[in-house]
């Protein structure tokens, strides 16, 4: 019990005072000042080994997931085809680059001959492929703006004016048309400019404190031992 329960909740409880401990205390207890930065050290050394090790099973998790997808032919198993072949190839090369001696050097080229193969796959494979996947976004993004831009209330009226205004004031064709105002062609873009330095920032700020608030209350949770869902158990 102990090493299931009370070690991982002793490791978490250390490794999160750690941080909190180097930034508001190093400074201001010379004391313990120079411990501080040598144990926030060993703690991020052994964060990036953990980290590593995560990887490594989150990418056996993702091959035995679609290699059992593909034996059953469940549904979309020619995509769990493409993402292993993608994996082994970009992975492959991917080693190979960072090795820089022995038999693989031969294979550190890309075909151009400007970068390697990883780089050149990257470049000329993943970023238009994802340049696509973000385009297909837009449809979804046109979809949602639909339905949240009908008048329902006063504040979806609020947020259908200013949505107009600012993709009028971003586009040299509402520039133009609301030309005849007094202003020109300037004041439409000078609202635009007001509405997303003011309102907006304000709202954003707002959302990022909200955020901030809720991490800094999980993570207190997970630091205390309140929350154990990461252990595989509920609360106590």
């Amino acid at each position: 019990m102990f090493w299931k329960l009370r070690l991982p909740l002793v490791l978490t409880f250390f490794v999160g005072l750690v941080p909190i401990v180097t930034f508001f205390l190093t400074d201001r207890i010379p004391v313990i000042g120079p411990a501080v930065p040598f144990v926030r050290d060993t703690v991020e050394r052994y964060m990036v080994i953990i980290y590593g090790f995560a990887l490594l099973l989150g990418v056996v998790n993702v091959i035995q997931g679609s290699v059992r997808k593909i034996e059953h032919r469940r549904s979309g198993w020619p995509f769990a085809i493409s993402l292993l072949v993608g994996l082994i190839v970009m992975g492959t090369f991917g080693i190979l680059s960072a090795i820089r001696v022995g038999p693989f050097q031969g294979l550190l080229t890309a075909p151009d001959g400007s970068d390697t193969p990883f780089f050149w796959l990257t470049r000329n494979m993943f970023n238009p492929l994802q340049a696509a996947m973000f385009s297909l976004l837009a449809f979804y993004v046109a979809s949602a703006a639909f339905r949240a831009f009908r008048v329902r209330n006063v504040e979806a009226t609020i947020l259908l004016v200013a949505a107009f205004i600012v993709m009028l004031g971003r586009t040299p064709l509402g520039e133009y048309a609301f030309s005849w105002a007094p202003g020109g062609e300037t004041w439409l873009p000078r609202v635009t400019d007001w509405i997303m330095a003011v309102p907006n920032t304000a709202a954003q700020r707002g959302i990022i404190i909200g955020a901030a608030l809720g991490a800094a209350s999980l993570s207190l949770r997970v630091i205390l031992g309140i929350e154990r869902s990461y252990l595989g158990i509920k609360e106590q």
